[in-house]
């Protein structure tokens, strides 16, 4: 009988792994538009660290497009990238086009690192992505939302979410740029 136990237990125990296993993700099982129309894949980015920031273009947070872009410029040969994703969601502050917002990004503050479509990232209509970046069931790590323009969300190097900064981080932080720096 306890030999019956052990194996039913070894069963379950068996099955709720393979259960975790399928709803856990890692980042590089998305593929989102980029700004231009074209597909990203976000397992291009494999073995790098990435910081996930939904932007817009009319808030007082703005300015920290300057932030990222010397961020990016300083860590980006270090295997570190910053993916930006414009929003609507937060007072109507990025009511432009995506064509409109890539040259705003581009003419006021030099952004050169990778900017996506624009996308909800709450709500009923959360992108996929940032029901993975929010769901803790998804992102194996921890549950959140968003809760205005540049919240920070960083992933490791396996693709995995480690932690997410709320928008008065700015992107020079001790915070963010140990992270970077961490080996």
């Amino acid at each position: 009988m306890k030999i019956f136990s052990l194996i039913a237990l070894s069963i379950f125990m068996i099955s709720c792994k393979a259960q975790n296993d399928k709803t856990m993700q890692t980042i590089y099982d998305y593929k989102v538009e980029d700004i231009s129309g074209e597909t990203f894949d976000f397992a291009t980015l494999k073995g790098k660290k990435i910081l996930v920031v939904n932007t817009a273009s009319e808030c007082g947070f703005t300015p920290q497009f300057e932030g990222l872009e010397a961020l990016y410029q300083k860590y980006k040969d270090d295997n570190f990238v910053i993916v930006g994703f414009p929003s609507n969601d937060f007072g109507q502050q990025d009511p432009g086009s995506n064509k409109e917002i890539a040259e705003f990004c581009k003419i006021n503050y030099g952004v050169t690192f990778p900017m996506m479509s624009k996308i909800s990232v709450k709500g009923d209509s959360i992108a996929p992505i940032y029901q993975f970046l929010t769901q803790k069931e998804l992102n194996g790590k921890k549950n959140s939302s968003v809760k205005w323009n540049f919240q920070k969300y960083i992933i490791n190097e396996d693709g995995t979410l480690e932690d997410y900064f709320y928008s008065i981080t700015k992107p020079d932080s001790k915070k963010i740029t140990k992270w970077i720096e961490k080996k």
